[in-house]
């Protein structure tokens, strides 16, 4: 349109020639210039609108320029001033006049242009019409810029200097900030390392690197400076140069030449202690079983072990022995014993099979030696000829086994010998050592032994106050262990006080004054003294029945806090008491209640702790409970129907108002004096769908509360069980001892 006007004005220059077209054409010129300056300024005012050339006509409809033509509408800027609208109606005037002039040849072009513009227009308003399709719309969303169109003359990009502007700004603030951080920060110089150490040359170095070591000779002259003399006020120690070697590959470990001059070496050999070895390797050896037992009890890789056994009522958890060994299967087991030193060592009596046999076996008394931890075999096997009636272990160590047999003889174990000097019996696969007797009674003479059964045998414990045993003592004690005494008693009352003799060295080939002695042992009994316990001041109140009845010793127990004074039962229901030497004791006989008719005594068991205490078993279904210092009972019970026969009575060793009564017919009753005085607190049957119980033994001890506590039970076919007591019954109480004795003040 522009350049239109600008023919058109040129035509009319052409065509009007004179000052007065002059002067349209400066005045065109000065309005034209107004309009640029007015579009520049309304450009830069709308931002970035300078990226392409376009204008709004009218109602907002578009107009695309082309490229030989640039199109400047701005019909939509208002006028402000008012003398420049008056100069525009008459520029439009003057055009007005100019198109009527123009000849009929412009005329023509300019309608073709005219008409080239409509033509543009209207394709343009028919593209805007046209809904955009989805490429246009992110097209136009994803640019901000519209398309530049090339424009004659200089374009000024102000959204560039507005950006220069601001980046500058920014440098400068970072740069002051820079200069105000740098005047804070201060250079440490507190760590120093040194990165060359070069000490200075001394004057001879100087000289020396100067001239060379070439053709130089160096001497020196001594002025006796150098030889000073120290004295000193301790002699100078003796040395001697020794030589060792560890580990040792001979016995020769250690030595070194000589001080005298007889020899030239001294050769220390090792002097090995067999006896150590051989305790260690027997201490370790029992560990490791142990050990390898519990795994295997835990896999239930036992062969014939049965671990699901029911538990009792008073019992948490339960254990069998395996009895299905070729040697002791089938055998009823008579006695049981566990040792108060080490309470995990049983001690069970194996009796000889019943019927004709071809092996000479059957017809022997087996002893076994348990460890209830090793519950898969035996740890010894003995043997003997004779029926045993009673059995003990030695007090301290627990190294010797006594049984008294129904022939009258004391037999003796000596369980420390090697078992290559016994016999070894193969049976099927596996390999056992029989042990026979290291001594025997039977030699020993007629009028110092026993002429009848002997029924009871007890080590006779040597007890001492805390107070007074010292470490020494302790030692002593420990090493002579073996040097005791033993106390065996027949059924005809007498009773016979051996001396535990270990002699210092063994005889393989026997001894020929000890004939009791087996050919290698050197652990013997020598009959100490002897004391008839049946008397007939002893059976006062029962005259009548021992003129039909013969008086009978059935039991022997030593008092734990006192050995000198022992108790014996007898068949007509009394306990006698005495002494080892001759003190008088008070009283002498502990009868049943008044009323009473006499009953064997079955069972006699004494309070744990040491206190002055004691139960007592008959055959009449009776259970007492008897003080030291009186005579009549302070309590008794009667047993389930009060017809069976009493046949087990067990204090349980780590509580002192609990025991434990077996009757005939295999029912165990359980006793809590705290919880119940008149009865037990329980009875539970042991006999439906299974053997009949025969023996019964406690474990435990006392003087540890926190050990295991239980007690053995054997039934009729020889199985052996090992029940452990529940917590209630098991832990230790300190009321118990004040239960104790408010009832013996109440009864008493």
């Amino acid at each position: 349109l522009h350049n239109a006007r600008e023919a058109e004005r040129h035509n009319h220059h052409h065509h009007h020639p004179g000052g007065e077209g002059g002067a349209d054409r400066d005045r065109t010129r000065e309005r034209e210039k107004h309009k640029e300056k007015r579009y520049e300024d309304s450009k830069s005012s709308h931002g970035n609108r300078d990226q392409g050339v376009s204008c709004t006509l009218g109602e907002g409809a578009w107009v695309c320029v082309g490229v030989s033509v640039r199109v400047c509408v701005c019909e939509d800027f208002e006028e402000v001033d008012e003398d420049e609208g008056k100069e525009e109606e008459e520029d439009e005037n003057g055009e007005s006049e100019g198109w009527r002039e123009l000849s009929a040849h412009r005329s023509d072009e300019i309608k073709a242009i005219q008409r080239a513009m409509e033509e543009e227009n209207e394709l343009v308003s028919a593209t805007l019409t046209r809904p955009p399709t989805k490429e246009a719309e992110a097209a136009h969303r994803g640019s901000h810029t519209y398309p530049r169109v090339q424009t004659h003359g200089r374009v000024i990009d102000f959204t560039a200097a507005r950006q220069r502007e601001v980046s500058q700004q920014a440098a400068r603030r970072q740069q002051k900030r820079s200069v105000e951080l740098l005047r804070l920060i201060e250079l440490d110089f507190s760590v120093t390392e040194s990165l060359l150490d070069l000490p200075p040359v001394s004057e001879y170095d100087m000289y020396i690197k100067s001239f060379g070591m070439s053709n130089t000779k160096q001497v020196y002259v001594q002025c006796n400076e150098d030889n000073t003399d120290q004295d000193t006020q301790t002699e100078e120690p003796d040395t001697h140069e020794k030589w060792t070697l560890h580990p040792a590959e001979t016995n020769a470990v250690s030595g070194g030449p000589k001080v005298s001059q007889n020899a030239q070496e001294s050769v220390a050999w090792m002097n090995g202690d067999s006896k150590r070895l051989s305790t260690f390797l027997h201490s370790a050896a029992q560990v490791i079983a142990v050990l390898l037992e519990e795994n295997r009890t835990g896999s239930d890789s036992v062969k014939g072990l049965d671990s699901h056994i029911d538990s009792l009522s008073c019992s948490d958890r339960t254990l069998q022995l395996n009895t299905k060994l070729p040697l002791i299967h089938g055998r009823q087991v008579t006695l049981l014993h566990f040792s108060n030193v080490q309470v995990h060592i049983l001690l069970s009596v194996h009796a000889p099979r019943c019927g004709p046999s071809e092996d000479t076996l059957d017809t022997h008394t087996l002893l076994c030696v348990w460890n209830i931890w090793e519950p898969s075999a035996p740890q010894k096997f003995l043997i003997c000829e004779a029926e045993v009636q009673s059995c003990c272990f030695s007090p301290g160590q627990l190294s010797l086994v006594f049984a008294g047999t129904a022939v009258g003889s004391v037999l003796l174990w000596d369980l420390r010998e090697h078992s290559g000097s016994h016999m070894c019996l193969r049976v099927n696969t596996e390999e056992w050592t029989l042990r026979y007797p290291t001594f025997s009674t039977d030699a020993v003479l007629s009028v110092a032994g026993h002429l009848s059964s002997v029924v009871s045998v007890e080590p006779v414990l040597v007890t001492m106050e805390a107070e007074f045993r010292g470490p020494l003592l302790a030692a002593q004690e420990e090493s002579l262990g073996l040097s005791f005494q033993l106390g065996s008693l027949d059924e005809n009352g007498l009773l016979i006080l051996w001396v535990v003799v270990e002699l210092p060295k063994a005889d393989d080939s026997g001894s020929q004054t000890d004939l009791g002695l087996r050919p290698g042992g050197k652990v013997k009994l020598l009959h100490s003294s002897s004391l008839q316990t049946c008397d007939g001041s002893t059976s006062r109140g029962v005259a009548e029945v021992t003129e039909v009845m013969p008086h009978l010793s059935l039991l022997l127990r030593f008092l734990p806090s006192d050995s000198n004074h022992y108790f014996i039962g007898t068949n007509m229901g009394q306990v006698k008491r005495g002494t080892r030497h001759g003190l008088r004791v008070v009283p002498k006989l502990y009868t049943p209640a008044e009323g009473m008719r006499p009953a064997e005594v079955t069972a006699l068991d004494f309070c744990p702790n040491r206190e002055p205490f004691f139960l007592v078993g008959c055959s009449d279904a009776t259970v007492r409970l008897h003080s030291l210092v009186r005579a009549e009972p302070m309590c008794g019970w009667s047993v389930g129907s009060g017809s069976v026969p009493t046949h087990t009575v067990c204090w349980c060793q780590t509580r002192l108002t609990v025991f434990f009564v077996l009757d005939a017919t295999s029912v165990l009753h359980v006793w809590d004096l705290a919880e119940r005085e008149d009865g037990p607190i329980s009875s539970e049957n042991l006999h439906p769908d299974r053997y009949e119980v025969t023996g019964m033994a406690v474990f435990g001890d006392a003087d540890n509360r926190r050990s295991s506590s239980g007690f053995a039970l054997v039934r009729q076919s020889g199985r052996l069980e090992i029940h452990f007591l529940k917590q209630s019954l098991a832990l230790f109480r300190t009321s118990d001892m004040k239960t104790l004795r408010s009832l013996a003040h109440n009864m008493l």
